[in-house]
């Protein structure tokens, strides 16, 4: 571990932009499917992290947590505002009306600025904060020099509202001692407001609302901690179950070439030791040139077959198969090719080539018929051969049907179906992905 300190109390003292180291030091412990008890849990989620480390999309994403507060004087502050009006009229209208068109005005900047298409600039963002600092802070005093005493009050009630917004956004974007830190400030700045418009400090008035601003800020750190664990264990689980299925990807590799490779080896018909070696160099050779070609060249195999529709990637199965001494009939129905996405047609590309194999090794016939159409709101794949079939009771879906076939394609949202034993002997293999 680089770095030292604990996720939970960073988040507290820095707000927000701490959400950003959340990737770091992350154990495996926090994705433990197992039962496990709450605290241990969230224990393990608030621990060490490496301050150093840093993720530039989490800390963009940040910002979008101080649109509570925004969102919140955005509709209190009018709301308000309009109970004003009921109550007093057109008495001391214009001061008060004009923050109130002032204060929409900013959060409304706010908004924009968070939904802007723009890079996130630290800079620009506490520019932005220290306007509304400034403002949040002149309000108290400019509303009591400019309204009559006898509204005065209920006048500094509406800005009350867009001070306790202040608190939370201070509070999310700097952390919990800055909120705090406003909170005990804004005691004597309301002092000083009442001091100005009547000409006492009302100290019990200014502390009345003490407790709005402490439940604003108790709220805001409540939903800065939960969307700060909850950030770090969403990675967790993501982390987890992206190496379950690069691990599963990668045995789906082993099993369909290496392994294929090793087991046409010992299905070798000759009896000719000379003929044998010979065959077994060819198929080590290919075999060694196709595994440095994904080592070597995946992406871009990948990129140049995703420029291809789904019937030329068949058909080049079908090419790869001949080779190998399977004739595969290709049998394609008009597709609209751009209503597939590129992972399900690799996904249900090689799904084929696994059961493709699959009657070249178990059907003891050299002939296959692959059929696509479409079918259900999504692509069909038929295979079907007349070979010796297989009964399902006593031979079970190996490693080849339940990982390679049934769930890749469940990855993807398909499903396929073994059928054997049919009228006319042979077995069938449907796959299906949605469009």
């Amino acid at each position: 571990m680089a770095g030292g300190g604990s996720f939970l109390v960073a988040l507290l003292r820095r707000g927000a932009p701490a959400i950003a180291t959340a990737t770091s030091e992350l154990p495996d412990e926090i994705a433990d499917p197992a039962p496990m008890h709450a605290l241990r849990r969230i224990s393990r989620m608030s621990g060490p992290i490496d301050p150093a480390e840093r993720d530039g999309l989490l800390l963009r994403a940040t910002r979008y947590v101080v649109l509570i507060p925004l969102a919140y004087r955005l509709l209190a502050v009018p709301g308000q505002f309009g109970v004003y009006v009921f109550q007093h009229g057109t008495a001391g209208l214009l001061p008060v009306g004009a923050f109130t068109l002032l204060s929409i005005a900013l959060n409304v900047i706010g908004f924009r600025w968070m939904f802007r298409s723009a890079p996130f600039r630290g800079r620009n963002a506490r520019k932005l904060l220290a306007v509304d600092l400034v403002f949040t802070v002149l309000s108290p005093p400019v509303l009591a020099l400019t309204v009559p005493t006898e509204v005065y009050f209920d006048a500094l009630a509406v800005s009350s509202v867009h001070l306790f917004g202040e608190a939370g956004l201070l509070t999310l974007a700097l952390g919990v001692p800055t909120g705090l830190v406003f909170g005990l400030a804004s005691f004597p700045l309301r002092m000083l407001a009442n001091w100005l418009n009547t000409g006492r400090f009302h100290v019990g008035e200014a502390f009345s609302t003490y407790s709005a601003l402490l439940a604003e800020t108790f709220l805001a750190a409540a939903a800065l901690v939960l969307t700060g664990l909850g950030t770090r264990l969403a990675l967790a689980y993501g982390t987890r179950n992206g190496r379950l299925a690069e691990r599963a990807q990668q045995h789906r590799m082993l099993h369909d070439t290496v392994l294929q490779t090793l087991e046409a080896m010992a299905l070798s018909g000759t009896s000719n030791p000379e003929e044998r070696l010979v065959e077994i160099q060819r198929l080590a050779r290919a075999q060694a040139m196709e595994i440095r070609h994904l080592i070597e060249s995946a992406k871009s195999e990948r990129a140049e077959a995703g420029a291809r529709p789904l019937g030329e990637k068949l058909a080049a199965l079908a090419a790869e198969m001949a080779r190998d001494g399977l004739r595969a009939q290709l049998v394609v129905a008009e597709l609209d090719d751009d209503t597939l996405s590129e992972v399900r047609q690799i996904a249900i590309r090689d799904a084929v080539r696994e059961a493709l194999r699959n009657t070249m090794k178990h059907s003891g016939t050299d002939r296959v018929v692959v059929r696509v159409e479409e079918r259900d709101g999504g692509i069909a794949v038929i295979t079907r051969d007349h070979g010796a079939g297989f009964d399902k009771a006593t031979c079970p879906a190996g490693f080849g049907i339940s990982e390679s076939i049934t769930a890749r394609l469940a990855e993807v949202g398909g499903t396929s179906l073994v059928e054997s034993g049919l009228p006319g002997g042979g077995t069938r293999v449907t796959l299906w992905v949605p469009f």
